[in-house]
């Protein structure tokens, strides 16, 4: 039977790529010059330091355009709370979204057999396997899954005959 899997990941090399431009731009931009603005990345996590509010929406702005830059969605990732750090500095952990939480999975699952369309859906961990019997049932899920506008980025691959 044809099927496909729905994924969120992130390629974390790509990530890495944008964080060097972005800290490329940081040691040339003139407004940077002499403030104490970094970020770092351990794992799926990244961390912000800046001097303070302007300078923290600069980082996020920067974020996301070299995310975009890299052709990552920067909707995968999850902004945190800004906390003061050591000085008059703020720092915020910035999650990078890696899989498909049981609540968004238990959404979609729902979505799709509500439509009346001809598929089954499991969850397998972090991921979604959709199997119908015939291509344009899948076609027609994914689809609708697109237009559902969920704002983590999703993959559908792992499409087989």
């Amino acid at each position: 039977m044809p099927s496909f899997d729905i994924v969120s990941e992130t390629d974390l090399n790509e990530v890495d790529n944008a964080l060097a431009g972005m800290r490329r731009e940081i040691d040339q931009r003139y407004d940077f010059k002499g403030s104490n603005c970094s970020i770092e990345r351990k794992e799926a996590v990244l961390t912000i330091l800046a001097d303070d509010d302007l300078k923290l929406r600069q980082m996020h702005d920067l974020l996301s355009t070299y995310m975009t830059r890299r052709k990552l969605d920067s909707g995968a990732c999850d902004l945190g709370t800004p906390e003061k750090a050591s000085g008059n500095s703020i720092r915020q952990v910035v999650t990078i979204k890696q899989g498909i939480e049981q609540e968004l999975a238990k959404k979609i699952v729902k979505e799709l057999k509500s439509s009346k369309l001809k598929v089954q859906v499991s969850i397998q961990g972090d991921s979604l396997r959709v199997t119908g019997k015939k291509r344009d049932d899948l076609q027609d899920a994914i689809a609708l899954v697109k237009d559902m506008g969920i704002e983590q980025p999703l993959q559908y691959e792992n499409f087989r005959d």
